[in-house]
């Protein structure tokens, strides 16, 4: 048995543990019940980790601290099959084992209610979740845990989550933590499949990849053999797919757009101290608090309230059909997309002759980043005359190329117009709306 004096690794049924879908029992060692325990993990408790998509799939309502679980039960799986990586046994010790451990189950600490499209804003004063996670780890009970419990500093346990580790050992845990293959998307995709009730991020063969795990050419991040490359391919298919139909879902969007715009008109009376620190029900609250505009208001009961009622799609333009469009205005900053939204209102008010109220067009637009990257080594083996080799996964593999980057950034991440259901259904029967939102994001852009 791998890392034998880690309790965590011990046989599931002798630490005792606790059942999570589907059907999982994730073995818990009196440590790891004394860290799960700690207010910054029970709070994760509280907040979706699918945040607004459930307003579209109503059984994605898990919670971070169900996906903490499952990534903590990953790393497990993970620690058990590299150790038949002579190179990963020499370099990872029996502490650095410990570490990864802890660092798969409160890798999420620092995430907070609906944070991953407000910090796709790139608002002034609003941190990165990734950046809180130190300051959570060391003013919390978890930080004399980590020392006492597991013999590991919060400096440490930092630098493994944020990747500012410089040493083999830290580059390795980091890569397990984060990269193209990982115990977050591994987990994140399976779980989030099936609470939103679809087939999509099931069926990429766990047990092959795991089988396949291995350090790269230079010994310091996750590859795997190529006895995995299908599996890592069914692995990008299941993440592409999962972003076309649920994470970017048409409706998953409008909703987005639609709290976006919330933070946007309220952004000079949010606390954000608070809001860094809150719970799902506690960023309702917050929202609430700060919303004095008639607009935010109507936005936020459409979101929260006792009756959904999210704003419809325009249209949509992709890159590949609509390149010129699209350019102009994927990733531009919120404060000009809010611009240009407003300048629309204007211009198809005069052009349609329609009555179109103020704050009524929102655009979602999407960000630069790409999301679906996918660099990943392959080991390749010997053949007659060859030299076992590495290549990377889109040099053995036309399909992840095509998938992680030509269909997601080409076709996915579209460009759309969202407004509440009477503007949007007469707004669709006009001619030429594709040139006048064109006129009006080039009119901003200037």
């Amino acid at each position: 048995m791998p890392f034998p004096d880690l309790p965590e690794l011990k046989p599931r049924h002798a630490a005792g543990g606790v059942r999570i879908p589907p059907g999982v029992t994730v073995p818990l060692s009196a440590r790891v019940r004394r860290l799960l325990d700690t207010p910054p993990l029970r709070r994760l408790a509280a907040v979706r980790q699918l945040g607004l998509v459930a307003l579209v799939y109503p059984g994605a309502v898990h919670s971070r601290l169900e996906h903490s679980l499952g990534v903590y039960c990953l790393a497990i799986d993970f620690l058990t099959s590299l150790q038949a990586d002579p190179r990963f046994a020499r370099t990872i010790t029996e502490s650095d084992a410990a570490a990864f451990l802890v660092a798969a189950l409160v890798h999420d600490v620092g995430h907070w209610p609906y944070c991953h499209p407000i910090e796709d804003m790139g608002l002034p004063g609003i941190p990165r979740h990734e950046t809180l996670v130190g300051d959570i780890l060391s003013g919390s009970e978890i930080g004399p845990l980590l020392e006492a419990d597991w013999g590991i500093s919060v400096d440490r346990l930092a630098e493994l989550l944020l990747g500012t580790a410089a040493d083999p050992a830290g580059r390795i845990i980091h890569s397990l933590l984060s990269g193209p293959i990982d115990v977050d998307k591994m987990d994140y995709l399976a779980r989030d499949s099936l609470h939103a009730g679809v087939p999509y991020g099931r069926h990429f063969d766990q047990e092959r990849l795991l089988a396949s795990l291995c350090l790269d050419e230079s010994a310091e991040a996750l590859a795997i053999t190529e006895k995995g490359r299908t599996a890592a391919e069914l692995l990008v298919f299941a993440r592409y797919v999962m972003f076309s139909e649920v994470y970017w879902h048409h409706a998953v969007r409008s909703a987005t757009a639609m709290l976006q715009r919330v933070v946007w008109l309220c952004r000079d009376q949010l606390d954000i101290g608070r809001m860094t620190r809150s719970d799902d029900a506690g960023f309702v609250a917050l929202l609430g608090d700060a919303s004095t505009d008639p607009v935010a208001e109507r936005l936020l009961a459409g979101l929260f309230g006792h009756q959904r009622q999210l704003h419809k799609r325009v249209v949509a333009y992709d890159a590949a059909t609509n390149p010129e469009l699209h350019a102009v205005l994927a990733g531009l900053p919120y404060g000009r997309l809010a611009e240009v939204s407003e300048r629309l209102t204007a211009a198809l008010t005069r052009s349609t002759g329609l009555s179109i109220p103020a704050g009524s067009l929102i655009i979602d637009a999407p960000p630069a980043e790409k999301e679906i990257e996918f660099r990943l080594q392959v080991q390749v083996p010997a053949g007659p005359g060859r030299p076992a080799r590495w290549q990377s996964l889109a040099e053995v593999s036309p399909v992840t190329q095509s998938l992680a980057h030509r269909q997601f950034d080409s076709l996915v991440k579209q460009v759309r117009l969202f407004a509440p259901a009477d503007v949007a259904a007469a707004l669709q029967k006009q001619a030429g709306l594709e040139e006048v939102i064109l006129e009006a994001g080039v009119t901003a852009d200037d």
